[in-house]
């Protein structure tokens, strides 16, 4: 302690910089070639790293607000370390698409991903400092976050399924290729990250002003 002043990090900041931490471990075991490591389990240990990362997340914010220690450099941190995560985990789901129509599909989420993060990001500084006004997470994007991860723990779960003989084995090739849940939870994904970008933006939209 110096100067009457607590120094270091407090619970949430260092749980946000763990979080922070485990995205290029991430990237780095899920690009593995397959003579290193099998993509059955670099999957199965990349959802375990994404679904530990996302409880990390819960965590320190609820600490945060709980025992007041709510501070400029997790507010900072904090969503961008969502972003760094979400971001490393999509762009690892378009590396290891075993099929093209797959990775066109998985590349358009990324980006629609990006764009919404990108517009929704500014649109919170343009708020804050012209208004002052904090856009706080609503319903919908708080379901955009929940959509997000588990699109993105089907896509690294639905192969290790299919890797059951009694079950890939029953199934035609072009359905493996193609994996239903992934289509599906990442359709729900495209419905309402686009949705709740369109929403902040109606609902912030008196602070675009194009006079100024």
């Amino acid at each position: 302690m110096a100067n009457g002043k607590k120094t270091g990090m407090n619970l949430p900041n260092k749980l946000t910089v763990l979080r922070i931490c485990m995205v290029p471990v991430f990237i780095v075991v899920m690009m593995l070639p397959a003579s290193v490591l099998d993509p059955i389990i670099s999957g199965l240990f990349g959802v375990a790293l994404f679904i530990a990362a996302s409880v990390t997340d819960m965590l320190d914010g609820k600490i945060a607000r709980k025992y007041g220690l709510v501070t400029d450099f997790g507010k900072l941190m904090d969503p961008l370390a969502d972003k760094f995560m979400v971001i490393g985990a999509l762009t690892v789901i378009v590396y290891r698409a075993n099929s093209h129509a797959s990775r066109l599909f998985f590349t358009l989420v990324l980006l629609v991903v990006i764009f919404r993060e990108l517009a929704v990001t500014s649109l919170r500084l343009v708020a804050s400092t012209s208004a002052g006004a904090v856009v706080a997470a609503n319903m919908l994007g708080k379901i955009k976050t929940v959509m997000q991860i588990v699109f993105i723990s089907v896509v690294f779960i639905e192969p290790a399924l299919y890797a059951i003989p009694a079950l890939g084995d029953a199934l035609p090739a072009w359905w493996v290729a193609n994996p239903p849940l992934s289509y599906l939870t990442g359709g729900l994904t495209l419905i309402f990250t686009v949705w709740s970008g369109v929403n902040y933006f109606i609902g912030m939209w008196k602070y675009l002003d194009p006079q100024k």
